[in-house]
């Protein structure tokens, strides 16, 4: 809960967040898919889906024409609003993204590639292999792998990914807030230099904070298949998830 008021303010939401932790709504549903949006009219039936990302205006014209139906007039228009997100609400470079989100938490990981199988909720030095193939990821270090997180016991560890994108995001925190844990980025075994994400410096220098989403890479073209990896020196952090764009 305090993650997601911390977020609500800093994006200065001014409308209610309701939090499912428990999929209550989700299974209501029956949903399937992340992120999803449902349309409701004033009987409450479902009038439009939108399963994933994209088909905004699609969306904001659903919105309109529902309006209409119970007779709003101010403020409805035929217009769709034009969004120039930047930062981390930059849109993907669809023509280039060829690594799926991808999950460190036992339940629903795919393409672990360390040298030692995943074991839920056993503390485990794990080890890289020497390559890996696109899309592929490892631990590297003293790591307990929970349901849906994965986390360092003991520094140093590490987190490999070979990947095909401009952007690099990792969802992590630290285990303690009061304990921000340092981290280093390289790609490819380098520094990444102008490469880097919002969330480090051209050393690859940065340090968890918070339980978010962090951007550690936007590379510019040619985009090609990397190794991206971060090291953590100190104990503590947990990560979740990594999204690319």
């Amino acid at each position: 809960l305090d993650n997601v008021r911390r977020s609500v303010q800093q994006i200065r939401i001014g409308y209610p967040v309701v939090i499912d932790n428990d999929y209550a709504i989700w299974r209501a549903f029956n949903n399937r898919y992340w992120p999803a949006v449902y349309l409701l009219d004033g009987r409450g039936r479902v009038r439009h889906r939108q399963f994933g990302e994209g088909e905004y205006a699609a969306s904001e014209r659903a919105v309109q024409r529902l309006l209409r139906e119970v007779g709003a007039t101010t403020g409805v228009n035929d217009g769709v609003v034009s969004v120039d997100g930047s930062g981390f609400e930059a849109a993907a470079d669809w023509n280039n993204l060829r690594s799926p989100e991808t999950y460190v938490g036992f339940d629903r990981t795919e393409n672990f590639a360390s040298q030692d199988a995943a074991r839920l909720d056993q503390r485990r030095t794990y080890r890289a292999p020497s390559r890996l193939a696109l899309n592929q990821w490892s631990l590297a270090g003293d790591w307990t792998m929970g349901k849906a997180v994965a986390v360092l016991n003991k520094a140093p560890g590490q987190i490999l990914f070979r990947f095909h994108a401009r952007d690099v995001h990792l969802v992590m925190g630290p285990s303690r807030p009061e304990r921000p844990v340092p981290f280093r980025v390289t790609i490819d075994g380098q520094a990444p230099g102008a490469a880097h994400g919002l969330d480090d410096d051209e050393g690859g220098d940065g340090t968890v904070r918070d339980q978010r989403l962090y951007q550690l890479v936007r590379q510019s073209k040619p985009i090609v298949d990397r190794t991206f990896a971060i090291e953590f020196v100190d104990a503590g952090v947990e990560a979740f998830a990594f999204t690319f764009g």
